[in-house]
């Protein structure tokens, strides 16, 4: 098969690309930018790919149709919705990285993104890829989860679809290395504010609340709003993100074990432990690590989901879409190990 990317210059595009050229099924790799008037050397645009001799193409979606059996966009929020509509016209197998399509309604995206929306009657087209939880109902448009809602979706969906916990509970304590900002620096990514410190960020107005909501929602009708901090750790990549649920009376910390394990008893990426697992046991990989702590006296449970942001979170999801929607197996391109030490 031969792929697209759109967006190569940012850290989910680079990552993307580098998971990509290790896939079995895809024999070759097109690269185009949004905003490129004519080609230009990869090496330009990111310099660490010296020496690559690859061109990236300006967009050109009947090119791309043409020349491609599936694109990824990688693309900035605001960015995608603006050039989706050929391909939701052709029908053309699309996993979108940014934003844009992840919520269903025009004007919630528009509170919670600041951004103009794409239309209903196109978000409507659009498929919600939790990979490890989701089949795909046959939509060619996939969008691909934000990087804490993967974490905390993963977290919660044993709870939620089974209604261990009361529904008023959840609070949601993340934490995410500064890759999770994105490339673009800003204040609070420069090295003398976030080296030795700790940086809470938008408190109850991040984008990922609302998706979270929506397939906590799907899931459970009775949720109907969660307590959402995120925290800017100064490490490059991982998320954590710490879970505190009450649990119903009469459910059992066996019960609940047993709970998780049959969710995700067959799932190649995610796995629970009996301790609470680290950042650095995921970093490098497509998996999702999942630690339980029950408290007896207070009957609150911790839930501990932590995941690489880049990979499970963006890039590496975004090819296990890739590989439900083409029928490969789940790890084609996704065989990887931590990064140790």
């Amino acid at each position: 098969m031969q792929v697209a990317i759109i967006g190569i210059t940012g850290y989910a595009g680079m990552v993307l690309y580098g998971l990509l050229k290790k896939h079995p099924g895809i024999i070759q790799i097109n690269l185009y930018q949004h905003d490129l008037i004519e080609p230009t050397p990869l090496e330009e645009l990111a310099p660490q790919y010296e020496n690559t001799n690859k061109a990236v193409q300006p967009y050109d979606s009947a090119e791309i149709i043409k020349n491609n059996d599936a694109v990824f966009f990688a693309t900035p929020a605001g960015v995608t919705s603006k050039l989706a509509q050929p391909f939701l016209d052709a029908d053309f197998p699309v996993i979108d990285l940014s934003g844009d399509f992840r919520l269903k309604n025009g004007a919630e995206y528009e509170k919670w993104y600041h951004k103009p929306a794409a239309d209903n009657d196109e978000l409507a087209k659009s498929y919600y890829g939790l990979a490890d939880l989701s089949t795909n109902p046959g939509k060619n448009y996939i969008a691909n989860p934000g990087c804490y809602a993967t974490s905390v979706l993963l977290g919660l969906a044993p709870l939620v679809q089974s209604d261990l916990i009361d529904p008023d509970s959840i609070v949601i304590d993340a934490k995410s290395g500064l890759s999770g900002a994105g490339k673009q620096l800003s204040e609070s990514s420069h090295f003398i504010q976030s080296n030795e410190n700790l940086q809470i960020y938008k408190p109850n107005e991040h984008k990922h609340i609302p998706e979270i909501m929506a397939q906590l929602k799907q899931w459970n009708p009775k949720v109907d709003h969660i307590q959402f901090m995120t925290t800017l750790v100064p490490i490059n990549r991982g998320i954590m993100s710490s879970i505190y649920v009450k649990v119903k009376p009469g459910v059992t910390e066996a019960m609940i074990k047993e709970h998780f394990e049959n969710v995700y008893h067959s799932s190649k990426f995610v796995k629970i432990y009996n301790h609470l697992p680290t950042i650095k046991g995921v970093v490098g990989t497509n998996e999702c690590h999942i630690g339980l702590s029950y408290n007896p006296t207070t009957h609150y449970l911790l839930v501990d989901s932590v995941i690489d942001n880049m990979i499970k979170g963006a890039a590496g999801q975004a090819i296990q879409n890739f590989n439900q929607l083409f029928a490969f197996d789940a790890d084609f391109g996704l065989q990887l190990n931590p990064v140790l030490p």
